[in-house]
């Protein structure tokens, strides 16, 4: 009886099998495994004011001889980086001012919206009902948010507190709407007994961005993710501008104190005074106003890749224009050229930091783009303000990082010393050579350290696409 059973069974496993003629996929697919997504190759988006660094491998160290017999010299090493974009220049004051008034307006929006309560304005700004969470205003709110209201928000993220943007801010005292409103914008500023002259400013210690990342690592070594290795961090964003007395305590540079950040006749000038907290903190911004615009689309187009401050081995990488053995990112050994120009903002001699203004020399920094750019299109990597990097410092880095993509994790951010690169105007041609390594604390803001950004480039990219003004 068994074995008649098991005949049976065969038997109808074997009609069910090749008596159909219908496929198990989808029409035109023949009941093969066919993935839905188109098959062009990715292109990947230059972002503006950026260029695109194709991976290779180089040695990396200083080659030339060192006069000096510093302990930043490391021994030589062929290391290979992955293609990445690079700020063809530093980032400049007026590009860190949309930073800074990007975490004022976000801290008024903030205030303004817990005031504003329930809301019920007609939202073009005429009163502080006007600013209410959007939560409050029903004709914006999705049947996700209001989910998500009922559920009392969501872990990292409340979506009943999102801010309305499109509602103008007043900063003008005579454009004030009511007296509520008045109130929490003044607040935005320093108290009268803190101010100088009468000048009414805005307290820049209220300026703070507030952002989180993965502790990659730790999450690594538990064999595990979530939220418990989120890193949350409030980081004070205003540049330090005394940088310019501290640095020089014996030197008059009152008029770089007094208006270097904010002026607008150093809009193009590189921004100074800045910590790696800071630099990490613009980083988080600049990927946020990038992923917040691709969301904001119709057809939403795929999470970019983060900015980032670049690794040592990135920055040296690139500050040598695809040139073998290049003392200096223009190639030669040279800090002149052919017509007796200089090829970089850096103090010529010793107590001349401004030789001929023919020459093309400045008394502090310069504004961006004033020399040659190297082989990649990247200007200024060796003198007007060292660059900090991602990289923690140490004398034997070179010695136990790997060669591919060098780089020790995310718990960089642990150590206190971290590289910085290029040089500075302040600096001797000396310190302008590619291979040339000095540090600095990362609490530490300065007037000759400023940073550019770079993106990761997918290594499945078949080609770049330039990005449209």
């Amino acid at each position: 009886m068994k074995r008649v059973l098991l005949i049976l069974i065969s038997a109808s496993v074997i009609i069910s099998c090749s008596g159909g003629k219908k496929s198990s996929g989808k029409p035109g697919m023949r009941g093969e495994l066919v993935p839905r997504e188109k098959s062009k190759s990715f292109v990947a988006e230059r972002p503006y004011g950026m260029v695109a660094i194709p991976g290779g491998s180089f040695i990396m160290g200083l080659a030339d001889e060192d006069m000096t017999n510093t302990p930043e010299k490391a021994p030589l090493t062929t290391v290979t980086v992955s293609s990445f974009f690079m700020d063809e220049t530093e980032t400049t004051n007026a590009e860190y001012r949309v930073f800074i008034n990007y975490v004022r307006d976000s801290i008024a929006r903030t205030l303004l919206a817990e005031a504003a309560g329930d809301g019920g304005g007609n939202g073009n700004g005429a009163g502080i009902a006007d600013y209410a969470y959007l939560s409050k205003k029903a004709d914006n709110q999705t049947p996700y948010q209001e989910y998500l209201e009922s559920q009392g928000g969501r872990d990292g993220y409340d979506e009943s507190k999102r801010l309305d943007w499109s509602v103008p801010l007043h900063w003008t005292t005579a454009d004030y709407p009511d007296v509520q409103y008045a109130e929490v914008l003044e607040s935005m500023y320093l108290p009268k007994a803190e101010r100088i002259n009468n000048e009414r400013v805005i307290d820049t210690r209220k300026l703070k961005y507030s952002f989180q990342w993965e502790d990659v690592e730790s999450a690594v070594k538990d064999k595990s993710r979530g939220t418990k290795y989120l890193k949350k961090e409030s980081i004070a964003v205003y540049p330090d501008t005394t940088v310019w007395i501290k640095d020089f305590n014996y030197a008059y540079n009152e008029p770089l104190y007094d208006g270097y950040f904010w002026h607008s006749a150093y809009k193009n000038y590189p921004v100074v005074g800045v910590t790696w907290d800071q630099a990490r903190a613009y980083c988080n911004f600049k990927s946020k106003l990038k992923s917040d615009y691709n969301e904001s689309l119709k057809k939403r187009k795929q999470k970019p890749m983060a900015f980032r401050l670049p690794t040592e081995a990135e920055w040296e990488y690139a500050a040598r224009g695809g040139l073998d053995n290049a003392t200096y990112p223009w190639g030669g050994p040279y800090l002149i050229d052919d017509r007796g120009c200089y090829l970089a903002n850096f103090k010529p001699k010793r107590g001349t930091y401004i030789e001929d203004e023919k020459k093309g020399t400045y008394t502090y920094t310069a504004p961006v783009k004033q020399f040659p750019k190297n082989g990649y299109g990247l200007y200024d990597m060796a003198g007007n303000v060292s660059e900090w990097t991602e990289s923690p410092y140490n004398n034997s880095t070179y010695l136990f990082s790997s060669t591919l993509n060098p780089y020790l994790s995310n718990q960089a951010y642990k150590e206190v010393r971290k590289v910085v690169r290029g040089g500075s105007w302040k600096d001797v041609g000396y310190m302008l050579m590619t291979g040339y390594r000095d540090w600095e604390r990362k609490d530490s803001a300065r007037s000759y350290i400023g940073f550019r950004t770079v993106q990761d480039i997918p290594e499945g990219t078949a080609k770049f696409k330039r990005k449209t003004k």
